[in-house]
């Protein structure tokens, strides 16, 4: 009985301040910039002898974030990351439905889940790893505006080998700042996000060449971008 109770004391004391101390990142990265994520650790560890270490991340606010960059990766990645709260479950399904097929498809995961991952989780997919995605994906919802979320998501998304952010993005694909791309260079960058390492935003293949072109007529069709407002003042 002793045993079972000190283990239950144990698991309850670490369920407590592991809720805690989540809670108070969250609370701080809600304001503080994100410097550095579990991935850019483990891609520069991944990085072979005759590559440079290092990676490059140029942190910049929304302000400074092309309107049809943002654009382009809601277009791109989750049409209804400014309807949804965190889980896209028309994507889910159709992602889960696709899978029993056997069909080679696009992941469900909304832009929230994403930022959820990239900024406090490890890239490999696993059970374990889902269920910590949820829980931080909830609290994200809960504490961040959307417009939030996206520029910590554009500020910490994998785009190229070593790069990080719309900004350093920008910088290396297009030689200017991510507030001059162009809608085409805009779905360029977002056209390369389900696999940073091997696509390439210029010179483009005819892949990403079509992908551009159906991410900028879905901007078009998308409207404009106007995200909700909070009643705390987010």
């Amino acid at each position: 009985m002793k045993f079972i109770k000190r283990l239950f004391k144990f698991v309850f004391k670490t369920v407590f301040w592991f809720i805690v101390v989540s809670v108070v990142v969250v609370l701080i990265f809600k304001w503080v910039p994100v410097p550095i994520t579990p991935l850019m650790v483990i891609r520069n560890i991944q990085l072979s002898d005759h590559q440079d270490k290092g990676w490059k991340h140029d942190w910049v606010p929304i302000e400074q974030l092309s309107t049809d960059l943002q654009l382009a990766v809601i277009c791109s990645e989750d049409q209804n990351f400014i309807k949804h709260h965190g889980f896209d479950i028309e994507a889910i399904e159709k992602a889960y439905e696709n899978n029993k097929k056997g069909k080679k498809i696009k992941g469900g995961s909304s832009i929230s889940q994403q930022t959820a991952k990239n900024v406090f989780l490890w890239p490999h997919r696993s059970w374990t790893r889902k269920g910590f995605e949820t829980y931080f994906t909830f609290l994200i919802e809960l504490i961040w505006s959307k417009e939030r979320i996206m520029e910590v998501y554009l500020n910490s998304i994998e785009m190229g080998p070593g790069i990080y952010g719309a900004e350093a993005a920008s910088q290396y694909w297009f030689k200017k700042p991510a507030s001059k791309l162009t809608k085409y260079q805009a779905a360029a960058l977002a056209s390369i996000l389900p696999n940073p390492l091997r696509y390439k935003a210029t010179p483009a293949t005819k892949y990403i060449e079509n992908r551009k072109s159906w991410i900028v007529k879905q901007m078009r069709y998308y409207g404009p971008l106007i995200y909700p407002k909070r009643d705390d003042n987010n």
